[in-house]
């Protein structure tokens, strides 16, 4: 018979998890001294713990482990066993993949921010955009109300979001209560679901302004880049595009004076 730390050795396991297979009765030792409590394994017990971990490797819990050493001797025996624990195994990969998949989007978005941060000079541009497959909800109301259309808006599209969240203006001047609004989200190979619209954004040119800091501050980058726009006497196309660059993360609400919204104004 082998002691436990020549057992460990000829197995490959741990004192540690040798010890927690026997409270667990997994591997039962042929014998155990009684009076200092010494564990001593057969060769028995050297299969039994090649059992155990190649099912582990597997990604077996203990529970099931212990079912399958309790009943069964052959492999053909735990077909059933094998069988669901791929199929396991597969959802568990999914999920994986759905989260390695959100976690990169973070990932890229956050970077993206900070790259803006540093480098921009907030100052109003000129540029030419691209046209842009989105999918909106258009709705009335107060502004401070996107936030719950951009819930609903985010369940809708789920897995089909390619880009940052938006809102179209179509006044051309401040409402209160009933500012003509469209939520909207850049979306690929989405189908049309409930009241969701799916169009597309026209490509052209856009005096634009990226605002550094919480959205009650926005009106003063609106008051700049409207003076340019009159200054350059561009005729402005609706709607206005807001395209929040960096706002509430998805695991901390962050810091409201480093959000970054990009104002849009299409000119003709």
């Amino acid at each position: 018979m082998f002691s436990i730390g020549q057992f460990s050795r000829i197995t490959g396991l741990t004192v540690k998890t040798i010890r927690l297979y026997h409270e667990k009765e997994l591997l039962i030792p042929k014998w155990v001294d009684e009076t200092t409590g010494y564990r001593y394994f057969d060769d028995r017990n050297i299969e039994q713990a090649r059992a155990i971990a190649y099912l582990r490797e597997l990604m077996f819990p203990l529970t099931e482990i212990k079912e399958i050493l309790d009943r069964f001797e052959e492999d053909s025996d735990i077909l059933a066993f094998l069988e669901k624990q791929k199929q396991t195994i597969h959802l568990q990969m999914a999920q994986l993949n759905q989260a390695a998949s959100a976690l990169e989007k973070i990932i890229q978005k956050e970077k993206e921010a900070k790259q803006m941060l540093e480098e921009s000079t907030f100052s109003v541009g000129e540029k030419e955009v691209d046209s842009l497959q989105v999918a909106g909800l258009r709705w009335k109301g107060r502004y401070s109300d996107c936030g719950k259309a951009f819930q609903k808006l985010g369940k809708l599209a789920g897995r089909n979001i390619r880009g940052n969240a938006m809102s179209l203006y179509y006044d051309s001047e401040f409402r209160e209560d009933d500012a003509d609004i469209e939520t909207c989200l850049p979306v690929e190979n989405l189908k049309q679901k409930g009241d969701l619209i799916l169009h597309q954004l026209p490509a052209g040119k856009c005096v634009y302004l990226v605002h550094k800091g919480p959205s009650e501050h926005l009106n003063r980058s609106y008051a700049k880049i409207m003076d340019y726009v009159q200054k350059k006497k561009y005729q402005t196309l609706m709607p206005i595009r807001e395209i929040y660059l960096k706002g509430p993360g998805m695991i901390f609400r962050g810091n409201p004076k480093n959000y970054l919204t990009e104002i849009q104004i299409m000119i003709s």
